[in-house]
């Protein structure tokens, strides 16, 4: 549906977005994580033709953004960080204008805004003024106007931002209603909304993407995923050495615990391998009691911080070695009180 070939946006010196590529397919909600400023935003404003990039193109159901911005922008419904609402209209004053921008018949534009107002549930609100409403309904508001015209690409660019914990449920359940009929890409760096909605995730570091997978394909590639945490009573030697013995086992990590008096064990194991039964048989030989067991799982928030901070680890190594390039003439300067920036 969408399809983003090496995306570069910059601002003078400073690269937001940097040589991104990726792909969309139809049917599924797909969240754009990462840290503020890892340029989210700024991507979603080029797919959606808001500003041009600086190299690469973005092609929406074979559309170029830039060749044929109107076929392509048909295809999208796009609701901003900030609802572009007009605080002075009514909720169905704002609507049809909307419907009018993008020409919708106007034998189909009454049923249709009827249609999108009851899917976002502010039928109730369609004669209140929208600066009376709360965040939430605005929200709603933002969005039923991004649903009209049903458009095959919803694309919403951190649509919870200040909602209350009732009004960010809402909002989510809204979303995945979506799925049914339209492709979405949700851009966030809440990641508990990522988790909750998504049926693919993108993470984005630096303007750069880092990673590109479903939630649970992610989690088994993490560090630390294939992992299995017990409490073990008996002795230290036996468990270790019956445990090593286990096809699959890359490490047995044991640590007293004083309080159960019993061992604190992790098994680190191979990709996609289940070693449970073969514990608990192999325990079982040596007469030592599991007294808990649990596979570990790593959460979207580790796998997050794994690959951004790895991604600031190496920007920062970058920096000291083009640091370290300077010519001995700039430290004297720095040395002697001369400018340094």
């Amino acid at each position: 549906m969408i399809e983003v070939s090496n995306l570069v946006k910059r601002y003078g010196d400073h690269t937001a977005v940097d040589n991104l590529s990726f792909q969309i397919e139809k049917g599924k909600i797909y969240g754009f994580l990462g840290p503020n400023g890892a340029g989210k935003s700024t991507t979603m404003n080029m797919i959606t033709g808001y500003i041009a990039s600086t190299e690469g193109k973005v092609v929406i159901d074979g559309h170029d953004i830039l060749d044929e911005p109107e076929e392509a922008k048909k295809c999208i419904g796009y609701l901003p960080e900030q609802p572009p609402l007009y605080f002075d209209m009514t909720v169905l004053e704002y609507l049809k204008f909307a419907a009018d921008l993008k020409k919708i018949p106007k034998d189909k534009k009454t049923a249709m805004i009827e249609e999108v107002m009851e899917m976002v549930k502010i039928t109730d609100m369609k004669n209140r003024l929208i600066k009376n409403l709360s965040k939430g309904y605005r929200q709603r508001v933002g969005l039923a106007q991004a649903i009209l015209g049903y458009p095959e690409v919803i694309i919403l660019d951190e649509p919870t931002v200040g909602l209350d914990p009732k009004q960010i449920i809402e909002i989510r359940s809204l979303i995945k209603d979506l799925k049914e009929k339209h492709t979405v890409i949700l851009s966030s760096h809440i990641l508990s909304e990522v988790s909750a909605v998504c049926d693919y995730v993108l993470i984005i570091s630096h303007g750069k993407l880092v990673a590109s997978d479903t939630p649970e394909n992610l989690s088994r590639l993490a560090t630390g995923s294939n992992s299995l945490i017990m409490l073990i009573k008996g002795i230290k030697s036996d468990i270790q050495m019956a445990l090593e013995r286990i096809e699959g086992v890359k490490e047995v990590d044991l640590k007293f615990n004083d309080e159960q008096s019993a061992w604190n064990v992790t098994i680190t194991t191979e990709d996609n391998v289940d070693i449970r039964e073969q514990v608990f048989y192999k325990m079982a030989e040596i007469n030592s009691p599991i007294l808990e067991m649990q596979s570990k799982k790593v959460s979207l928030e580790e796998i997050f911080l794994e690959l951004t901070e790895g991604e600031k680890t190496q920007d920062s190594a970058e920096t000291v070695e083009n640091s370290s390039e300077s010519g001995p003439s700039e430290e004297k300067d720095v040395e002697k009180g001369g400018k340094a920036s």
